[in-house]
């Protein structure tokens, strides 16, 4: 246990989730059963929009937050603090760190995906070259699964369960007015949510009949193809297809359709935030298969976006990881360690089992992991693996019938 007193903050950062804030509170939670009972934290401290608000002294006093309270913010979709985009540099995390050593902050909790636990690596080398001790602890988030060194992250399984769901309404839609489907899900480089769209699946003519992944270069004609191939067979065919598809030079088939430039402050083309890829492979499908049937077929896309993240059905698994790695954060914190991750390892298939381990930040830090090879099935499916590997995270879904 550590013998400085000082005070704790925890800020969340990225795309919220129906979960972030099950890891905020159990950060509090654990805080106040380790460090604050023990009387090394003095005050527990959140970030109002992440590091930008640490910088800025826009912080909140979470130490005597009725647990009440705290019980409904955990069960809220989205970031309770507020969360930001910001991706520091040297130059920023240096203004981090001299904040925190203006307000005697000890441990840092940031909550969030590759670039928050990035920002944590930094904060901390640099803390350890200035001699300042200063505690850094990453608690993983993020919706599109793709942080290394875990079996999965908080955030997917509930965004998984969303898509699942909606797939599988959507493919009743599809049964009572036959056509072409083209549903565009998150995942600008990791395959896992758009892969999820397989679990809406109850009968062996049940849709996603074609799921397209970022991991697997993505051909126009052939796209063609396969949608000609399940309707002749079908009449109608739902397609599942990640917004961060590439074509075989690797370029974002996605971003080279958005005409408005927007960004992100990491330089990436706001894909979830336009429908342009859906539309423009419907035109496509329109043109190309018009000119081959007597009647053209009838084809639409939507693009999930952003109601993906934190659509208020959360898995209870997620629900219950996710406020885990929140206090186990704040154990490792209170054990010492100077810098760490919490990582997600799962121990059983049958029945379920997951232990959250400590991994070092260099593990984890601005790294991407993608959807295994053994996940998937050709180019246009996913694999019995995968279905195994995915079923436990989201839970039990809605059950249909049909006359």
């Amino acid at each position: 246990m550590t013998k400085e007193r000082g005070n704790a903050v925890v800020g969340q950062s990225g795309g919220p989730t129906a979960v972030i804030n099950q890891s905020l509170v159990g950060v509090v939670e654990g805080l106040r059963q380790g460090l604050a009972a023990s009387g090394s934290v003095a005050r527990i401290l959140g970030m109002r929009h992440g590091v930008n608000g640490l910088v800025k002294g826009d912080l909140i006093d979470l130490s005597a937050v009725p647990q009440d309270t705290l019980e409904r913010v955990a069960d809220t979709p989205s970031a309770a603090l507020g969360s930001s985009r910001d991706k520091p540099d040297p130059e920023y995390c240096g203004k981090i760190l001299r904040a925190c050593e203006e307000k005697n902050i000890l441990w840092f909790f940031y909550i969030g995906g590759n670039d928050s636990s990035d920002t944590c690596r930094i904060v901390s080398e640099m803390a350890k070259q200035a001699g300042y001790p200063l505690r850094c602890l990453h608690v993983p988030k993020t919706v599109d699964n793709d942080l290394p060194g875990s079996d999965h992250t908080p955030g997917y399984p509930s965004a998984a369960r969303f898509v699942a769901t909606a797939f599988r309404a959507d493919a009743l839609d599809g049964r009572s007015l036959p056509g072409i489907k083209i549903n565009v899900v998150m995942g600008r480089n990791a395959g896992f949510l758009t892969a999820a769209a397989a679990l809406a699946r109850e009968r062996d003519d049940d849709g996603p009949h074609l799921i397209y992944v970022p991991e697997l270069p993505f051909d126009p004609a052939r796209f063609v193809q396969d949608v000609e191939r399940v309707y002749a067979r079908l009449g109608r065919c739902q397609v599942a297809l990640s917004e961060g598809i590439v074509d075989a030079q690797g370029t974002s088939i996605g971003a080279t359709l958005i005409r408005s430039g927007q960004t992100d402050s990491h330089g990436n083309a706001q894909l979830s935030g336009s429908g342009a890829l859906g539309d423009a492979l419907a035109e496509l499908l329109k043109a190309e298969l018009g000119t081959r049937a007597s009647k053209a077929p009838r084809v639409r896309a939507d693009t999930f976006g952003y109601l993906q993240r934190c659509w208020p059905d959360a898995s209870p698994v997620d629900r219950s990881e996710a406020r885990a790695a929140g206090r186990v954060a704040a154990r490792l914190a209170a054990e010492g360690v100077e810098e760490a991750s919490v990582a997600l390892i799962r121990t059983s298939d049958a029945p379920y089992a997951c232990d959250l381990r400590r991994i070092d930040l260099s593990e984890v830090a601005a790294k991407t992991r993608h959807l295994p090879e053994e996940f998937r099935q050709g180019t246009t499916d996913v694999s019995r693996a995968f279905l195994e590997y995915a079923r436990p995270l989201v839970g039990d879904l809605p059950r249909a019938a049909w006359l």
